[in-house]
């Protein structure tokens, strides 16, 4: 009884969450598949665990506790940046309640262990089971878990301004009409330069944009600080809000249309690639940053290889957790896209050496053909180019512009 009032508390916040109190600009129709599928599983697992015994109730009481936990990951964040609003009071509950299906699990493990065994027989299972236990951990709790919080946690709030210029703070919609806002530096030679995502990161290739003349946009990704919308970390749709902020740019009267380029970082840097390829309004573009995102970037051969069978099953869990929690399809590999923006000039930054998928651009850059040009710095940390080799950089990424726009 405790543990199916503990999976009901948890449903709550799963119901409350997806079709009562839906993100700002976002309906209940948006998360048929995030809220359906894990309301289905807790069901589920609600009429099945009476019917368990032993290991297998403990192992999914175990289960369910940190699906609790990890729905109210959520809540907490929320509430520890902003304070507690909407569905924040369900998801809250739901870490206490996943807390005592965790109590139930081991306590029922423990409970049912067997002890009428030779000690050899008995330890040697328990170590099996252990090592079971951390593989499947590895491979799907935590894929799962990760997909759930990069679909539902961003920066909650607004970060300092530190552009240093003159800006106006403005707004504007995406095709699927959500409301993204953020700051606008001015134009003073006709051209403009989207940096993207947040208005955190980008702020340093901004200022340097702004010294040499261009007009910088940076705003709030959906999902994230005053902009609608659900998160994901990922950025999976986020190519939409890119095409929006160029549709704002080409409204400006301080900007020519055909004069719009665009720097992302990171995720950002996989977006303006997958936005380029999508629309020709993109006359330049930089990728500082970019790596994998789906499962077909994170297998190709310039990953790396060891342990290649755990990370194909992690890697596919995690893409499939991402696409129910996202109510969305993975998008079209990197590699497929970066092909169409020729002949418009592509400039690629990566940091080789860090193990987390920059290596992926040199695979980027063959496919892009002659329009883009690959630098990279090993000595960058993510995203570090600006402060691992900062003239250099102002060079290469204002003199980049200068030429293309």
């Amino acid at each position: 009884m405790i543990a199916r009032i503990a999976i009901a508390v948890i449903a709550l916040h799963v119901l409350d969450d997806n079709f009562v109190q839906p993100q700002p600009g976002t309906t209940a129709t948006d998360h048929l598949a995030s809220g359906l599928v894990p309301l289905a599983g807790l069901a589920l697992a609600a009429w099945a665990l009476p019917r368990l015994r032993g290991g297998r109730r403990g192992a999914l009481e175990l289960i369910l506790g940190v699906f609790g936990i990890v729905a109210g990951i959520e809540a907490a964040h929320y509430t520890s940046t902003v304070g507690p609003t909407g569905d924040d009071f369900t998801g809250l509950l739901a870490i206490p309640a996943g807390v005592v299906l965790l109590g139930l699990g081991i306590a029922t493990l423990w409970r049912t262990r067997r002890t009428d065994d030779r000690h050899v027989w008995r330890y040697g299972r328990r170590a099996l089971l252990a090592v079971g236990a951390l593989l499947a951990t590895m491979t799907v709790v935590l894929p799962v878990a990760l997909g759930y919080i990069t679909t539902h946690t961003a920066r909650s709030v607004v970060p300092a301004n530190h552009l240093g210029v003159p800006y106006e703070d403005v707004s504007f919609e995406t095709g699927d009409g959500l409301r993204l806002r953020g700051w606008y530096i001015p134009s003073r030679n006709g051209a403009a330069v989207i940096a993207f995502p947040g208005r955190n990161g980008p702020q340093k290739p901004a200022r340097m944009l702004a010294r040499h003349g261009y007009g910088v946009l940076l705003f709030d990704r959906r999902g994230e600080g005053e902009s609608d919308g659900d998160p994901n970390a990922w950025g999976w749709g986020g190519d939409e809000d890119i095409k929006a902020a160029i549709r704002f740019l080409q409204s400006r009267p301080d900007v020519d249309p055909g004069r719009i380029g665009g720097i992302g970082l990171s995720v950002g840097g996989e977006l303006m690639l997958e936005a380029a390829a999508e629309t020709d309004d993109l006359a330049a573009v930089v990728s500082e940053g970019a790596g994998a995102r789906m499962y077909s970037e994170e297998m190709r051969e310039e990953m790396p290889s060891r342990d290649r069978p755990l990370m194909a099953v992690s890697a596919w869990v995690k893409q499939a957790s991402i696409a129910v929690f996202s109510n969305q399809s993975p998008p079209p590999d990197l590699r497929d896209l970066v092909g169409r923006i020729a002949p418009r000039p592509v400039l690629l930054i990566a940091a080789p050496k860090l193990g987390v998928g920059e290596e992926l651009n040199r695979g980027y850059a063959r496919a892009a053909g002659d329009s883009a040009t690959l630098w990279e710095i090993p000595e960058s940390r993510h995203t570090g180019g600006i402060e691992a080799r900062p003239a250099e950089y102002e060079r290469r990424v204002a003199g980049f512009f200068d030429e293309a726009l």
